[in-house]
């Protein structure tokens, strides 16, 4: 079966995930994909500076790494985050831990429909489409 799954490599909590791979799974339907096997993966900044290391050649720390295996209509992918740059970005952006990584998260879905973020103009693209996914996260999961 088709689904998201989401597993912490360390000692970080979600809170309300049922909620949160809800939202993604609207947000693909709003975005006109199917879901396919998506897994997303939290660990801490090392964890994710190795898979950085290792398969993209970058030698510095990231929040979010997308390995896309999608299809025109499903999205497939594995989606790794670094709980300590999702931590350190909703401190300095002033927002909830929760609402920085549902916009990582979207981030990397958004890799797998086609968006980019090479250069300023693409960056600028993707994060109004973050905006207006996170707009509905918020819509839908006030609790969040």
């Amino acid at each position: 079966m088709k689904k998201i799954t989401l597993q912490a490599q360390n000692q970080f909590s979600v809170q309300n995930e049922e909620q949160l791979l809800s939202w993604l799974s609207d947000c693909l339907l709003l975005l006109d994909k199917q879901i396919g096997d998506i897994h997303i993966a939290l660990m801490d900044d090392d964890a994710l500076l190795a898979l950085n290391e290792k398969h993209l050649d970058h030698d510095h720390y990231t929040d979010v790494i997308t390995f896309d295996y999608s299809t025109a209509k499903e999205v497939n992918c594995d989606i790794a985050v670094s709980t300590d740059r999702v931590s350190e970005n909703a401190t300095l952006e002033g927002v909830s831990v929760e609402n920085e990584l549902a916009r990582v998260l979207i981030h990397g879905i958004l890799h797998c429909v086609g968006y980019s973020d090479k250069t300023p103009n693409d960056k600028q693209i993707m994060r109004m489409k973050e905006d207006e996914m996170l707009k509905q996260f918020h819509v839908e999961h006030k609790s969040l």
